[in-house]
């Protein structure tokens, strides 16, 4: 089958690879859809996961069953399913909690394993869930959706009349739609690229430029303000447009060796929340329900599907002009 892969470090290529064959307790899949997420740049430099090369990056997938291995009940060929791509060990002190998404040894599909940048790959049959007549790539929206609801559910029960999203790339606009769909009633996407300022306004969302006039604006107004950029001077301000007992939610990837600086006494005296999220744990059913409920919003933040052989390039550094999610349709 056709596929694109990391052989090693830093490489990236577009080729055949021998078919999957299900083992025991999976089903193999024909991927449709699959997103293309920052995380599988991350994968191919080496600095997130275990570096397992060679490996078919994709953690974002739907598609169609094909193939049933055996010890499978309840599956059958033809079903429509998106995956949950994480999976954990089970017995450490985060699992036990029930944090899947913080065991020690998390592997996943498209990182530690082969994932959906292929025409097919297995998957653990309590992996999948069923799409419905779902769209797949509508349903390939799951996996960062579930990654938004984990990040908000610290949130759960606090009062949110004002937030403010710094970065409207496509985690930042879900994470925006998913705010609205909660009943939130301002949401601000504040933005250094003014065609993403621009497509972000399509969606009911306030919009301001990055810069010293919006900082002015939104200092100490907002019940929440989220980083979405993994930007480390961004984060380090973050604090800076939080309303007093409200939310800091770090959502963005920071390099692992960035610091910022935070003021103990702000976070004491104002009685501020500071929340950091990682991953999505097993989630996958209410995402879908959220993507349902958004709707069409959600699927326009897909502004580029492409066929299998052109991503390696995008993965090179080659992105569309202009793109916000981009997915690979097989």
């Amino acid at each position: 089958m056709k596929a694109v892969y990391f052989p090693r470090k830093g490489q990236v290529v577009f080729d055949c690879i021998p078919d999957p064959e299900p083992g025991p307790g999976e089903v193999l899949i024909r991927v449709r859809a699959s997103g293309l997420c920052h995380t599988d740049i991350e994968v191919m430099r080496g600095n997130y996961g275990s570096s397992a090369f060679p490996v078919v990056p994709g953690h974002e997938f739907a598609g169609q069953i094909v193939g049933i291995g055996p010890e499978v009940a309840g599956l059958k060929p033809g079903d429509g399913v998106v995956v949950d791509p994480n999976f954990e060990c089970g017995s450490c002190r985060a699992c036990c909690r029930g944090w899947a998404h913080l065991c020690d040894s998390l592997g996943a599909y498209g990182v530690t394993v082969n994932g959906g940048f292929a025409e097919m790959c297995n998957v653990r049959a309590d992996a999948v869930h069923p799409i419905g007549d779902m769209d797949f790539s509508l349903a390939a929206l799951a996996e960062p959706m579930g990654c938004v609801l984990n990040g908000l559910s610290p949130l759960k029960g606090r009062a949110i009349e004002r937030a403010a999203i710094f970065g409207a790339g496509p985690m930042g606009l879900l994470l925006a739609l998913a705010l609205k769909a909660k009943g939130v009633g301002e949401v601000i996407m504040v933005e250094v690229d003014a065609t993403r300022l621009q497509f972000a306004g399509k969606f009911d969302l306030s919009t301001l430029p990055a810069g010293l006039d919006t900082e002015k604006k939104l200092y100490q107004a907002c019940d929440l303000a989220v980083d979405a950029t993994g930007v480390p001077a961004v984060a380090g301000s973050l604090v800076d447009f939080v309303a007093n007992g409200g939310s800091a939610l770090f959502f963005g990837v920071c390099p692992s060796s960035a610091r910022i600086s935070i003021s103990p006494f702000e976070v004491f005296r104002r009685q501020l929340s500071l929340f950091g999220t990682h991953s999505l744990n097993h989630n996958i059913p209410d995402a879908l329900d959220s993507l349902r409920a958004i709707g069409s919003a959600a699927e326009q933040v897909v502004t580029h599907q492409l066929p299998l052989d052109s991503l390696s390039s995008v993965i090179s550094g080659h992105a569309p002009p202009g793109c916000m999610k981009v997915q690979a349709t097989v």
